[in-house]
C-alpha cells in the first residue's frame, strides 16, 4: 500500500485528534511514522487521488491540526511514497536537514496577506494627486460626460494612473509587515491582487501583526486586505533536491483537468 505524506515534525509524535482522517474517498485514517527523532504524518494513499477541493482541504486540515501543537514541515499536496518503509528511510537519510529546518521554523507560523484596490477609494486618491486629471474629469462631467472620444481618453488616463499606484500601495503593505516578520515571501501574482505576501512570524507576535494589518486597513482605505492564517510555514520550507522529500521518486497527484 502506497503512503501519503502530509508533513514532518519532531518527536514525540503529535497528539492527533481521535478519528482524524485525510485524503481519499472514503477518507483514510491519519497515523504517524517515527525515525531518528522525526515524525512523518501519513495515511494510506488512495489510488485515484486528484487535486479536488475536498482533497486539498483534507491535506490542509491535517497540517493545520499538527501545526496548532508544534512546527511542521508541510509537504506539497500529492506527496505519495511507495510505502511506509521508504518514508522511514528518507527520514533517516535526511534527518540532519529536516531537524535544521524545524529548528529554524520553531515557534513561528505563516500568515498570507493579499491586497487589492478599492476602486472608488483609489480613484479618489488619483484625482486628488493629479489636478490636471481631476480638472479634465470635472470638465467632462460639466459637459454631460463629454464625447465618446473624450470619455475613452479620460478612461485610459485614469486606468494608467491607477496602475501606477499599484507598486506604491504594494510597497505600503510590505513596509507595514516587515518590521514584525522573521521573513517575508512574495507569492504568485494573479489578476485582482496588487501583491500576495506570505509572512513568517513568531506565534507570540501574531496579534501584533494582525493589529498592524487592521491599522493599515484603516489608514489606507484604498487597500482591501485579505488575511489567512495562522498556517503551517508553506512558503518557508527550503526547496532542496528531490531526496529531501519523503515522497522522492514517487508519483504525485496529476494536475486538475
Amino acid at each position: 500500500m502506497s503512503t501519503y505524506v502530509y508533513g514532518i515534525t519532531r518527536t514525540p509524535a503529535p497528539p492527533l485528534r481521535d478519528g482524524l482522517t485525510g485524503v481519499g474517498d472514503p477518507p483514510r485514517p491519519v497515523r504517524v511514522l517515527q525515525r531518528d527523532g522525526l515524525v512523518a504524518v501519513v495515511s494510506d494513499a488512495p489510488a485515484d487521488l486528484r487535486p479536488k477541493r475536498r482533497e486539498l482541504l483534507a491535506h490542509q486540515q491535517v497540517l493545520a491540526q499538527v501545526n496548532a501543537e508544534r512546527v511542521v514541515l508541510p509537504m506539497r499536496f500529492g506527496s505519495v511514497s511507495d510505502d511506509d518503509s521508504t518514508v522511514g528511510e528518507v527520514l533517516v537519510e535526511r534527518a540532519e536537514h529536516f531537524l535544521e529546518r524545524l529548528d529554524t521554523l520553531e515557534g513561528k507560523v505563516e500568515y498570507n496577506i493579499k491586497a487589492s484596490h478599492d476602486q472608488e477609494a483609489v480613484l479618489h486618491i488619483v484625482l486628488a494627486e493629479q489636478p490636471e486629471l481631476r480638472a479634465e474629469s470635472e470638465a467632462n462631467r460639466a459637459a454631460g460626460g463629454g464625447s465618446y472620444e473624450q470619455k475613452l481618453a479620460l478612461g485610459e488616463k485614469v486606468a494608467r494612473a491607477v496602475k501606477a499606484r499599484e507598486p506604491v500601495d504594494a510597497a505600503l503593505l510590505r513596509r507595514a509587515l516587515e518590521p514584525l516578520a522573521a521573513e517575508v515571501s512574495e507569492g504568485p501574482q494573479s489578476a485582482g491582487w496588487l501583491t500576495n505576501l506570505s509572512v513568517l512570524v513568531e506565534r507570540e507576535a501574531a496579534d501584533e501583526l494582525l493589529a498592524a494589518v487592521e491599522e493599515l486597513d484603516t489608514s489606507a482605505p484604498q487597500l482591501e486586505l485579505k488575511v489567512n492564517g495562522p498556517l503551517p510555514p508553506y512558503s518557508f520550507v527550503e526547496k532542496t533536491d528531490a531526496s529531501a522529500d519523503p515522497a522522492a521518486g514517487a508519483r504525485t497527484a496529476p494536475a486538475a483537468g
